[in-house]
């Protein structure tokens, strides 16, 4: 059931990145798209009564393995929540430049855009 939330939330950050037509909503969407991905990334490391690698205290390997929670994903959102920063701030800065050059944030009256 999880799952089909990440998914819808997936549908809803691609519905708002591609039928919107303005530049705020647009990368709105694709935010909520990063979120989804980072959600279901680490629900792929989850485990019921899982716990931390660093914090076990059992010498017993097979029962610490069947228990302990997978520190990859959460490595893995770590570093996308990092890129998705960069993006965004670079995302936002296209935007308020176009903001600057056209006046508005609508793509469709952005004239010289169009190829």
């Amino acid at each position: 059931m999880i799952y089909a939330m990440c998914f819808l939330l997936f549908l809803i950050g691609l519905y708002g990145a591609t039928c919107k037509k303005n530049i705020v909503k647009i990368i709105l969407g694709l935010v909520i798209m990063e979120y989804a991905v980072n959600l279901f990334l680490i629900l792929l490391g989850w485990r019921t009564n899982g716990q931390a690698p660093i914090m076990s205290q059992q010498t017993d390997l097979p029962a610490f393995t069947a228990t302990a929670v997978d520190p990859i994903p959460q490595a893995l959102v770590l570093t996308s929540i990092v890129i998705g920063l960069g993006i965004l701030s670079l995302m936002v800065a296209i935007a308020i430049r176009l903001y600057e050059r056209y006046g508005t944030f609508d793509i469709t009256e952005m004239r010289r855009l169009k190829g």
